[in-house]
């Protein structure tokens, strides 16, 4: 066989398992990468979706068996992770999916949030606690649309609630406003929203990251106290704190 007719070296493959911002920065990261392609999985929550460089995937995958499929079938050689803090379901099914493929996993977490002074912010485990431990006056509710209903017992307070897409069916709120809004927010426009509503207590959960960060500033200019729902605990394993942690990781791979 002459040195023209040689087949071409395939392409290391990588499953980014998406849906936070990290992901959209590994994405554009590896896009137009010689030696790495990337498959970037969308579960497909939000109706709008930020556009993605590269090879998209829109829709779950079937569990934990379907995932260590499709890893087989489409030959993947390394996942990432780079899914929200608080999705435990799929970061425990990628796990699982990529231990039973025998395919290597790295999960994307960046840092928590971390009290500063002047902040009041008091700790709960999970949504049902949040709604336990808002105070009186109006409440502005950011846990994303999937997690509202646990607040709807609460009908002594009026809650201000931001998400991308308005929640369907929506859940029995005494009073409400939704806020359709996607991040990255400034301090600006996160006080002017604030004052606006007459807003008197945050709930939100420890997502960690600048996109979202500024309400926490603007909570401790107003002097508001916010209800923090803590993270689940970090998955075991290998865990790197950016995309570009995640992007040596996979070159560190493909190169050994």
């Amino acid at each position: 066989m002459s040195a023209n007719s040689l087949p071409a070296a395939r392409r290391f493959r990588v499953l980014v398992l998406g849906g936070s911002t990290e992901a959209f920065d590994l994405a554009e990261r590896l896009a137009g990468d010689a030696d790495i392609e990337a498959i970037t999985a969308m579960a497909g929550v939000t109706r709008e979706r930020r556009p993605v460089p590269g090879h998209v995937r829109i829709g779950g995958f079937g569990g934990p068996a379907g995932l260590a499929d499709f890893l087989n079938r489409e030959a993947i050689d390394a996942v990432v992770d780079s899914t929200h803090p608080f999705a435990r379901v799929m970061t425990a099914n990628a796990a699982a999916a990529a231990a039973a493929a025998g395919v290597p996993i790295v999960h994307v977490l960046r840092p928590a949030w971390a009290p500063q002074q002047g902040d009041d912010w008091r700790a709960v485990d999970d949504m049902a606690a949040a709604a336990a431990a808002i105070p009186a006056g109006p409440c502005f509710l950011t846990v994303g649309r999937t997690e509202l209903a646990p607040f709807a017992v609460r009908r002594d307070l009026a809650f201000v609630a931001r998400v991308i897409d308005r929640p369907e069916p929506a859940p029995d709120f005494a009073d409400v406003t939704y806020v359709e809004a996607r991040g990255p927010f400034v301090l600006a426009d996160e006080l002017a929203l604030l004052r606006h509503h007459g807003i008197r207590s945050i709930v939100t959960k420890n997502s960690g990251g600048g996109a979202a960060e500024a309400k926490l500033i603007a909570a401790r200019r107003l002097g508001l106290p916010v209800v923090m729902v803590r993270r689940p605990a970090p998955p075991a394993g290998t865990v790197v704190p950016d995309a570009a942690a995640a992007l040596a990781w996979i070159r560190s791979l493909h190169h050994a």
